[in-house]
């Protein structure tokens, strides 16, 4: 094998600029604090796509996409949700506002079981971001509410009997 075949497709992530030397890709793709996988890109007309194995299309690859890409992949591959039963970017209603949550997972009977606000990893999760979270479950009425940035995760357990809020110390198992 000569050296043009073993170093075909390169990809490295180095001081936050990520490389691909497939599609001639420098794209400043910060390594997250979520599981590597094998996504898909291409360029077209000088943008760059990734793959979303959800919807089964390509999206512009934003900071935001990247996070939400890796997080999808870290629920079916690492935490084994079921990935018929997650929804990305779905509709919602708020206040006769129509909103968009970025990922919303479903208990097996079709009711929502968590929400999940992805943020781009320069973006510090607030208090703020947990209320724009909370405000889209307001609607949903899920059990779980996540944040992530792909660097920091939160995710809090919704007790809407007792109107309370728990964060917990880890993601929970599909269930």
């Amino acid at each position: 094998m000569d050296n043009n075949e073993s170093f075909s497709v390169l990809q490295l992530t180095f001081e936050g600029l990520w490389i691909n030397s497939k599609i001639g890709l420098f794209a400043p793709m910060v390594k997250l604090n979520l599981p590597q996988f094998d996504y898909v890109l291409k360029k077209e007309e000088g943008k760059v796509f990734i793959l979303d194995s959800i919807r089964k299309k390509y999206l512009v690859l934003t900071p935001e996409e990247w996070v939400r890409q890796h997080f999808i992949n870290y629920l079916i591959a690492v935490l084994h949700y079921p990935k018929a039963l997650i929804k990305v970017e779905g509709g919602l209603r708020f206040n006769r506002l129509q909103k968009r949550s970025d990922i919303v997972v479903y208990d097996r009977d079709g009711n929502p079981w968590m929400i999940i606000e992805c943020k781009a990893p320069d973006q510090k999760l607030t208090q703020r971001t947990m209320h724009q979270a909370s405000v889209y479950n307001y609607s949903l009425r899920a059990r779980y509410v996540t944040v992530t940035n792909g660097m920091v995760h939160i995710c809090c357990a919704v007790d809407w009997d007792a109107k309370r809020t728990v964060i917990l110390d880890a993601m929970p198992g599909y269930g």
